[in-house]
């Protein structure tokens, strides 16, 4: 199974080289980076310059892992390899995660982008990072994390006819669920606690505390919570992924014609 998936890293890399929107979040992260440095500064939240790295660098993992898991059901139901890939050993779940681990790793250079557009933007020199391997640790988490919860919604790829609405219904009320966009605090009470249920924002808290002067409290039960939700996702997902798999093919509806 290890192999199958490495070679399902290997494939997705070769893809995502070839295909021109994987490099759309290089465009993006610093528009979106730009957007934020220059409202926190008109508010006079030069203080919380740090939001304007975490929210894009997360908005991009997020939104690449979501369109490439969608995209390669979808496509890979009208090439007709779907069928192989449900004959093959490896399960359909390890070989998809495989293919997002890869995509999320890529999706990291937006934090590369939002960091130096910070800075240069700052006129203060290049941003400090005061805990660098807390940062490192949240991102390698996070993008394990993104990797899982995809493959929680990878039977619903299946199931659906095409993906692409799913993957613009579960982009920006994330964004807004994990603190992206907008504080937590500005939510009701129990719509906080659902928050603690999303990668997306303890993701966000650990990144915001990792780029501040202050310590860095429970970081490792913080890093804990972000791969359990992650691994949460990838177990459910892979269970949800057999069963819908078999319903597919009772009904003839793997392939569509």
């Amino acid at each position: 199974m290890t192999r199958q998936f490495w070679a399902a890293v290997t494939l997705q890399l070769r893809l995502s080289a070839a295909t021109p929107d994987s490099y759309l979040i290089c465009v993006t992260t610093p528009l979106f980076t730009t957007f934020i440095v220059t409202v926190d500064r008109w508010t006079g939240h030069q203080t919380q310059i740090g939001n304007a790295v975490v929210a894009p660098t997360l908005m991009a993992l997020w939104m690449l892992a979501l369109s490439v898991a969608g995209n390669a059901i979808t496509e890979d139901r009208l090439l007709g390899t779907l069928e192989a890939q449900l004959g093959a050993p490896a399960p359909l779940a390890v070989t998809l995660f495989g293919r997002m681990c890869s995509v999320a790793l890529i999706g990291l250079v937006a934090f590369a982008e939002a960091w130096t557009t910070v800075s240069l933007l700052g006129g203060t020199g290049w941003m400090p990072v005061p805990h660098p391997v807390v940062l490192i640790c949240c991102l390698v988490t996070s993008s394990l994390a993104a990797a899982g919860t995809t493959t929680l919604l990878a039977p619903l790829y299946v199931l659906l006819p095409s993906a692409r609405v799913l993957q613009n219904t579960l982009s920006y009320p994330l964004y807004l669920l994990g603190g992206l966009a907008v504080p937590l605090t500005m939510f009701p009470w129990w719509l906080r606690t659902v928050t603690h249920l999303i990668f997306l924002t303890w993701s966000a808290d650990l990144m915001r505390a990792s780029l501040a002067p202050a310590a860095v409290t429970a970081a490792p039960l913080r890093l804990l919570a972000i791969v359990a939700l992650g691994a949460a996702g990838f177990l459910i997902g892979t269970v949800l992924m057999r069963r819908m798999i078999d319903r597919a093919c009772r009904e003839g509806t793997v392939v569509l014609t």
